[in-house]
């Protein structure tokens, strides 16, 4: 929301009825953007105070509630400090610790001359400290009664549990000595109702920033362990007020708002000025030849944009502003993200350099430099690691007899292998080795920062009735009369190799023989974006075909830009607990992002 506003002349402000010789006008515009705040926007905006004072702190020139304040007032010329506070900020005895509202401060020093107009902008942003706490599945699946209290001291507190999970919690923290927030976990073992308790804080915490904990609870080698992961580095962006004038003309986009084939673009427009909003267009262009118009959205009073679609990836765009065919302010520009595809997407660079008994999709001798290295893993085993090939049954093959896209295709095969049924799999990353007979450690996920909207894969699959069943998810039944499925998945993030057990170039540690390693990609909080695909086995085996299938991505939040992808394909959707099909085959081909 803009509005507005001119300090010029009051006679009910001052002893005299009319400006004095020599004053200055301050212009002082005021605009709200607020994203998740328990007040509305206009309500902070009514609400905010201004505090004029002398810039050597010799008093107070004047204080406003901004809901009274005046159309103007005249100002001696000198120099002033202007203070612009809103939300807790303003409360008669503001809450220490609350989960309704942040805090906002702000403030600017400007210079009047005398016989002048200028103006000022104050940008007056939040200045609580914000956690936003998050409990694991593991939490909820292990534990009961679970609570997370954090606060800088033992009468300031907020309470976490399930119902307050992915809340935010504001603390006012500005003023305090050592501002620390002291958290602690409590809870019960579901089974056993065997206390677990953990302490710790969190030190030199700043206003404005957001705190981020992820809890975890795991069982390794045998031990309970319990794991609070602080994510500090999150700058809490979405809540600002801003005191500026209008002035029409392109406004920036944040750099999550460019990707590959699309872009939002803003302007601010003086309302007052132009006031039909179907007059407003932006227009684009990559060398500034062929400009492409397209009509603005009105977002609220003076805020408009648009989205720029069919973009050519990694290329460079000019934008501006056109109001009645006129151009308004100066140009912008953006380029956007690059589109990198899937690497060996059609799976045609194969070779036997890890092992002669399987095949991996890498060639170390390929024209592409990509292609050189392992990106695809399998339970076959990888780089003199023992896998299944290894035990005779191989997982995953290349096939040259059946295939969509150039001479070969994945076929992923499920078995039994001697005492363990085995999934057909292909993902993402790397096989970590064999746990004895009863399971295996795999590695998920590759540095991948780009932003496809779907995935599209070229797949048939071929299965019958379940014949092992060792374990499966909570929530899940399946009997022997149950046909199997396949599964496709693909999941963008920011997993933590800290936090999940991988490394740096694959951040997923998972050992099938520990269900608290099981990573639930639609349902952990480090994924931004997901898709998953079942293909359903039946009697007339209608997925004995080839087909092209599109997994579109579910961007959790648009505003968060990842760090890794997971790709994975499997001939059993629940060979990750050892049940399925042992003649369950799924091929896959052409595999290609979508950028859109």
């Amino acid at each position: 929301m803009k509005k507005l506003l001119y300090i010029g002349a009051l006679a009910c402000l001052f002893a005299a009825c009319k400006p004095q010789t020599g004053d200055a006008v301050l212009h002082l515009g005021v605009g709200f953007e607020a994203g998740k705040a328990a007040m509305s926007a206009d309500e902070l905006l009514s609400s905010a105070r201004v505090n004029i004072y002398y810039a050597d702190y010799s008093g107070l020139v004047k204080s406003y509630r901004y809901g009274e304040m005046p159309e103007s007032v005249y100002l001696p010329a000198s120099t002033y400090r202007i203070d612009v506070a809103a939300g807790e900020s303003i409360r008669e005895q503001p809450r220490r610790a609350n989960w309704e509202q942040a805090a906002y401060k702000g403030s600017e020093t400007v210079s009047l001359a005398g016989g002048t107009s200028t103006t000022v902008q104050v940008n007056a942003k939040v200045s609580s400290a914000v956690v936003k706490v998050l409990f694991d599945k593991t939490v909820s699946g292990n534990l009961k009664d679970y609570t997370l209290t954090i606060g800088p001291d033992a009468e300031h507190v907020l309470v976490f549990d399930a119902s307050k999970a992915g809340s935010r919690g504001f603390f006012l923290v500005s003023d305090l000595e050592d501002p620390v927030l002291h958290w602690t976990f409590s809870g019960k073992k579901a089974k056993s109702g065997a206390k677990v308790e953990k302490s710790g804080e969190i030190k030199a915490v700043e206003g404005g920033r957001q705190y981020e904990l992820s809890l975890r609870y795991t069982v390794r080698e045998g031990y309970a362990n319990f794991d609070i992961y602080v994510d500090e580095s999150v700058k809490v962006v979405d809540d600002i007020i801003v005191f500026e004038p209008v002035s029409s003309g392109l406004a920036p986009s944040a750099s999550y708002e460019i990707w590959a084939a699309h872009a939002t673009v803003h302007a601010d427009v003086d309302e007052g000025e132009y006031s039909d909003p179907s007059a407003i267009r932006f227009e684009y262009s990559k060398d500034g030849s062929q400009w492409t118009g397209v009509a603005a959205q009105r977002k609220a009073e003076g805020k408009y944009e648009a989205r720029l679609t069919g973009l050519q990836p990694a290329t460079s765009y000019v934008y501006r502003l056109s109001i009645g065919g006129e151009q308004i302010g100066s140009t912008m520009s953006f380029k956007t993200e690059a589109a990198p595809q899937v690497p060996n997407g059609s799976f045609e660079e194969t070779s036997n350099s890890s092992s002669g008994k399987y095949t991996e999709f890498y060639n170390p001798s390929a024209s592409d430099p990509v292609n050189r290295t392992a990106w695809w893993g399998s339970g076959n085993g990888s780089e003199g690691i023992s896998g299944s090939a290894d035990m005779g049954y191989v997982l995953c093959k290349s096939d040259d007899t059946d295939k969509v896209d150039g001479k070969k295709s994945a076929c992923l095969q499920s078995n039994w292998a001697i005492v363990k049924f085995a999934a057909g799999n292909l993902f993402s990353g790397y096989f970590g080795g064999l746990v004895g007979t009863k399971g295996a450690i795999v590695y998920f996920g590759r540095p991948f920062t780009a932003r496809p909207t779907a995935l599209k894969v070229w797949a048939k699959y071929s299965t019958g009735k379940i014949n092992h069943i060792d374990g499966m998810p909570s929530g899940v039944t399946v009997t022997t009369s149950n046909y199997d499925k396949a599964r496709l998945e693909i999941a963008l993030g920011n997993w933590s190799p800290k936090q999940y057990g991988g490394n740096k170039n694959c951040p997923i540690l998972i050992n099938t023989t520990v269900a608290s390693t099981m990573v639930s990609f639609g349902n952990t909080p480090e994924t931004v974006a997901h898709a998953v695909l079942e293909l359903a086995g039946n009697a007339s085996n209608t997925t004995n075909t080839w087909k092209e299938y599109t997994l579109r991505l579910n961007y959790r939040d648009e505003t968060v830009l990842p760090q890794y992808i997971v790709l994975s394909f499997a001939s059993s959707y629940l060979g990750d607990y050892f049940t399925g099909c042992d003649s369950s085959r799924l091929w896959v081909d052409k595999c290609t992002f979508v950028y859109e």
